[in-house]
C-alpha cells in the first residue's frame, strides 16, 4: 500500500527524532534541506518528457473494445536507433498522453495521462473512495506496489497525483460476483498516469520502500468503483466542502477555528451542529435518520446544504445569522 502519504507520519517522525536523538558527541543531528518544489519541477517535467519520447505502448491492442487490465499494457524502451518498432501497432507515449497542469503547494505541476478507456459509470470526486487495481513503479521500471485484488482508497490518503487523475475517468457500468467470490467489472476505467514528485512524495517516500526521494511515479490503474466521502459526517459530502472549487480543502475554514470545513461538525461555528442545520422536510419516509425506530417522524432531507431560512444566499450551516436546530422543540 506505498501509494499512501505518509507525509505527515514522517513530519511527526522527524520532530521527535531531531528534538531527542543526538550525535554521540553531544551535537544535534543535521537534517539535508528540503528542495526547492519549483526548482525541483523543472527537473521532473524535462525528466518525465524524456521518458515519454523515447518509450512506446501496445496501442493497437486497445483499438478494438474490450475489458482489458494493467497487465496488458506494455509500455517499452525505444531502441538505440530511435527508431519505433512497427508503428502500425505501437505508438509513442509522448503522442499518446494528456497533458495536464495544476497547482499544489504553490507551485504548478504539469502531469499527463494515458486513457485507454474512459469507463461508462460514475466519475469520482477528488475526496471519494475509489475501488481499483493498480501498479506503481519508477521511470527505471522498477515496480514499487501492486494490488492483487481490487482495493478501496480515500483519495485524500494518497498521494496528490491521483485525486487530480481519478477524476479524469469514468467507474465501470457494472458488475457482477462470480461463484468464486472473485469480481468481474464491465467497461470501467483503465489508463496511466505519470506523475512529477511534486505530486507523488517528493522529499518523503514511505519508511522501508525502494522509493528514492523526489522519484517521478508511474502508476497503471483500473477504476471500479467509487463513493463519496462525508470526512466528519456532518450530512455535506465532503467534495462540496469545497467552497472555492480550488481543490484544496484546508482552506476553507468558514469561522476560522483550528479545523477546515471538511472536518468540523459545526462548519460556521454558531453553537448548531452543521447536521443538525438541515430543516428540509424528510424526503425519503423509508429512511430512519433518527435512529428512533419510526423512519416518518424525523426532520430533515439529509442535506444541509439547501437550507436558508433567511434568503440570503448563504445556507444556514455556513450562515451564524441561523442557529435554528432541527432538534429544537
Amino acid at each position: 500500500m506505498k501509494i499512501k502519504n505518509f507525509s505527515l507520519l514522517l513530519l511527526v517522525f522527524i520532530l521527535s527524532f531531531t528534538s531527542c536523538k543526538k550525535d554521540d558527541d553531544g551535537s544535534n543531528v543535521s537534517l539535508v534541506p528540503e528542495r526547492d518544489r519549483a526548482e525541483q519541477q523543472i527537473e521532473d517535467k524535462a525528466n518525465l518528457l524524456e521518458y515519454l519520447e523515447t518509450h512506446y505502448y501496445n496501442a493497437s491492442t486497445f483499438s478494438t473494445p474490450g475489458n482489458y487490465t494493467i497487465s496488458d499494457i506494455i509500455i517499452t524502451e525505444l531502441p538505440e536507433d530511435g527508431v519505433l518498432p512497427d508503428p502500425s501497432n505501437n505508438t509513442l507515449l509522448i503522442d499518446a498522453v494528456e497533458i495536464k497542469t495544476s497547482t499544489f503547494a504553490d507551485v504548478q505541476y504539469e502531469y499527463y495521462i494515458l486513457k485507454l478507456n474512459q469507463g461508462g459509470g460514475d466519475t469520482p470526486n477528488f475526496t471519494d473512495d475509489v475501488k481499483v487495481n493498480y501498479e506503481g513503479s519508477l521511470l527505471d521500471e522498477d515496480v514499487f506496489d501492486f494490488t492483487i485484488n481490487s482495493t478501496v482508497f480515500d483519495l485524500l490518503s494518497l498521494v496528490e497525483g491521483w485525486n487530480k487523475v481519478m477524476p479524469e475517468f469514468n467507474t465501470a457500468t457494472s458488475f457482477i460476483i462470480n461463484e468464486d467470490g472473485t469480481e468481474q467489472y464491465d467497461d470501467y476505467g483503465l489508463g496511466v498516469m505519470f506523475l512529477p514528485s511534486g505530486l507523488g512524495y517528493f522529499s518523503s517516500p514511505p519508511f522501508g520502500s525502494s522509493i528514492p526521494a523526489y522519484s517521478n511515479l508511474i502508476f497503471k490503474f483500473e477504476l471500479y468503483q467509487t463513493e463519496a466521502n462525508d470526512h466528519d459526517n456532518d450530512g455535506v459530502f465532503s467534495h462540496l466542502e469545497d467552497l472555492n472549487m480550488n481543490s484544496d480543502l484546508l482552506d476553507d475554514n468558514t469561522d476560522g477555528d483550528n479545523l477546515s470545513n471538511f472536518i468540523d461538525a459545526d462548519d460556521d461555528g454558531d453553537g448548531t451542529l452543521t447536521i443538525n442545520e438541515d430543516l428540509e422536510p424528510d424526503s425519503d419516509l423509508l429512511v430512519d435518520r433518527n435512529n428512533d425506530g419510526d423512519p416518518t417522524n424525523d426532520i430533515g432531507d439529509g442535506d444541509p446544504t439547501n437550507d436558508d431560512t433567511d434568503g440570503d444566499g448563504i445556507p444556514n450551516y455556513l450562515d451564524t445569522d441561523n442557529t435554528e436546530s432541527r432538534l429544537d422543540e
